[in-house]
């Protein structure tokens, strides 16, 4: 943990550091969440980021070695201003707050992301957590959850504008997270749930989409506000059924989310395929994830074996990667 007390003032000795995080994806919530209804979001812990800082001589400077830039951190380009924040953000912070090291310090950062970009599935977030914790355990400090999440914060508005915080509170999460109007909180779930996420191969448009939903809101609030309040309805019916074990009932509300996400015109052609190769597969229910227009689908299956058999019709149906997730018990 971050700590203001006098003692941790004492010199610390660099080391390397490393921390990993994941991805995340929606269970149901998508653009509603923008209007203050809840929503439910899924750790995809299969699909990690990996990120290490090593130490390097304090009159060098910072260096970033990533699929998008490989090189000084000051010449980095604009694509990887999020990633350069968090370095900078997280030594700010520590220098500010007992480990005076942190002003002089000079790392080597290194990322290994699968999480696939403009896919809906937090990647941004995710590379935000793995390096700023990466950066605060080379220093000997194990950021505390709230600070991890201010510092994650301020990558995100960098990289999105006005984020909700509900992709930095998923990348972190090792269970389903309920998130409402910037809080979180935890969902009991009885039994075992095996979700299968696609991706069309199509980056998603997440800033168009919103954009066109906020229009759209602008021009007919009523009949936005209704769809919202439903889709309000679907996430705490989903929750209940987490809590209740109800994979019928869960798929089911899946697939009425993904209806009303099509009616505020967020699906598209690729979106629509998939989930409906899912459903042919006997999927539980189906639907997108995330902003929409593009990205990835969202398919419950009633097991691993069954999530197999999705997993390869939605390939077939040309989904270019699919990822396994399961939450509850595993056993």
């Amino acid at each position: 943990m971050t700590s203001n007390d006098p003692a941790a003032a004492q010199p610390t000795t660099l080391r390397v550091g490393s921390a990993t995080s994941h991805g995340k994806t929606i269970l149901i919530g998508e653009h509603a969440v923008v209007y203050g209804v809840p929503a439910l979001v899924l750790p995809v812990t299969d699909v990690r980021v990996t990120a290490t800082a090593t130490p390097l001589a304090p009159d060098a400077g910072h260096a970033l070695e990533s699929s998008v830039h490989t090189g000084p951190l000051d010449t980095a380009p604009a694509a990887v201003l999020p990633t350069v924040t968090a370095v900078t953000a997280t030594l700010r912070h520590l220098a500010e707050t007992g480990t005076p090291q942190a002003a002089d310090a000079r790392f080597h950062v290194r990322v290994d992301s699968q999480v696939p970009t403009a896919r809906g599935m937090g990647s941004s977030a995710a590379v935000a957590a793995a390096v700023t914790a990466a950066v605060a355990d080379a220093l000997g400090v194990q950021l505390d959850d709230e600070t991890h999440h201010v510092l994650i914060q301020e990558c995100e508005r960098i990289a999105h504008g006005r984020p909700s915080g509900l992709d930095a509170r998923g990348v972190v999460a090792d269970a389903p997270v309920w998130f409402e109007e910037g809080r979180i909180g935890p969902v009991a779930v009885t039994g075992a749930f095996t979700f299968v996420v696609a991706d069309t191969g199509v980056p998603g448009h997440t800033r168009e989409a919103v954009a066109a939903v906020r229009a759209r809101h602008d021009r007919a609030p009523e009949e936005v506000d209704a769809v919202v309040d439903r889709i309000g309805a679907l996430a705490r019916r989903a929750r209940a059924t987490l809590v209740d074990g109800d994979a019928q009932g869960l798929g089911a509300t899946m697939d009425s989310a993904h209806e009303l996400l099509a009616a505020l015109d967020v699906s598209s052609d690729d979106l629509d395929r998939l989930v409906g190769a899912a459903r042919s597969a006997d999927a539980l229910g189906a639907k997108l994830t995330g902003g929409g227009r593009g990205g990835c689908v969202l398919a419950l299956a009633t097991d691993g074996g069954h999530a197999t058999r999705i997993a390869a019709a939605l390939r077939e149906a040309g989904a270019t990667a699919t990822w396994t997730t399961r939450i509850g018990d595993r056993a």
